[in-house]
C-alpha cells in the first residue's frame, strides 16, 4: 500500500527537479557555453583590438583567396583571385566581360575572347581587320606592358598587398556585432558606425584572419578563403602568349 505514494512521491520530486531546470536553463547554460572558449580570443578584445589584429594576419600571411563583387569608380567588378606576394592569378568581369589576369613578378597577362577585344575601346568599325585582329588574341595571354595605362588598373587586382590593404579598413565608429559563422568557421563581426560603415567577420579559430566583408556603402561584399596555401604561378607557353611590346591594341 506504500509502494504508489513513493512512486507518486519520486515522479513529483522529478518533475519539480526538471521544473527548476527549465526555469533556470538559460542562466546554467550561460556559465557553461562560453561563445568564446577555445577560440583565438579575439572575441573578448574591443573593436579597435580586432580590426588591428585582422590586417596583421592578414598582411602576414602567404597567400589568400578572395572572391566577390567590388564597386569602385561607378563600375561593379567580380573578382575571383588566387593570390600571393609575388603574383596572383584568377577572373575578373566587368559590364559583361570577363577576363583571364596572371601576373608573375613584374610580368602581367591577359586573356580574354575576341569580344572582349573588340569591344575594349568602343572604336572599332566592325570591319573585317578588327575581327581578325581580335580573333588573333582569343584565348591567347597577351602580355600588358608596363607602360601601357592599364598595367596599373589590371595588376591591381593581382597585387595581394595593394588589396588588402585598401579593402581592410571600416569606416567610422567601430563596435564588435556578436560571434556568428563563416563557411562553418565561428567569426566575431565587428562594424563601422553600425554598418554604414561596412562589417568584417574575423575567425575566431586558428589566425585571426578577415572571413567576409561587407564593404560601406554598398561598395561591395567580398569573401576570404585559404589564408597561407600556397599555390604555383606557371607563366604561359610562348605559343599561348602575343606580346605587343609597350602599348596593347585596344588600351
Amino acid at each position: 500500500m506504500t509502494a504508489i505514494p513513493r512512486r507518486r512521491t519520486r515522479r513529483a520530486a522529478l518533475v519539480s527537479a526538471l521544473s527548476a531546470l527549465v526555469v533556470a536553463g538559460p542562466g546554467l547554460a550561460g556559465c557553461s557555453e562560453d561563445p568564446d572558449a577555445g577560440t583565438n580570443g579575439v572575441g573578448k578584445l574591443p573593436a579597435e583590438q580586432i580590426q588591428s589584429r585582422t590586417r596583421t594576419a592578414a598582411t602576414s600571411a602567404t597567400a589568400v583567396q578572395l572572391a566577390g563583387n567590388v564597386v569602385a569608380g561607378g563600375r561593379t567588378y567580380k573578382l575571383d583571385m588566387r593570390l600571393k606576394s609575388d603574383g596572383g592569378s584568377g577572373s575578373v568581369t566587368a559590364e559583361g566581360a570577363t577576363f583571364q589576369l596572371l601576373r608573375l613578378g613584374e610580368q602581367l597577362f591577359l586573356k580574354a575572347d575576341a569580344g572582349f577585344w573588340t569591344d575594349a575601346d568602343g572604336k572599332g568599325d566592325g570591319s573585317d581587320a578588327d575581327a581578325a585582329a581580335a580573333d588573333k588574341l582569343d584565348g591567347k595571354y597577351v602580355k600588358v606592358p608596363q607602360g601601357d595605362p592599364s598595367y596599373k588598373k589590371f595588376s591591381g587586382f593581382t597585387d595581394m598587398n595593394v588589396l588588402l590593404d585598401g579593402l581592410l579598413t571600416l569606416h567610422g565608429t567601430l563596435e564588435t556585432d556578436g560571434h556568428h559563422k563563416q563557411a562553418g568557421i565561428r567569426t566575431i563581426r565587428i562594424t563601422g558606425d553600425k554598418g554604414s560603415g561596412g562589417t568584417l567577420d574575423v575567425s575566431l579559430e586558428g589566425e585571426p584572419y578577415p572571413l567576409r566583408l561587407v564593404r560601406a556603402g554598398g561598395a561591395g561584399t567580398l569573401t576570404f578563403s585559404a589564408w597561407g596555401k600556397t599555390f604555383a604561378l606557371t607563366e604561359p607557353e610562348k605559343d599561348e602568349t602575343v606580346d605587343y611590346g609597350k602599348k596593347l591594341p585596344t588600351s
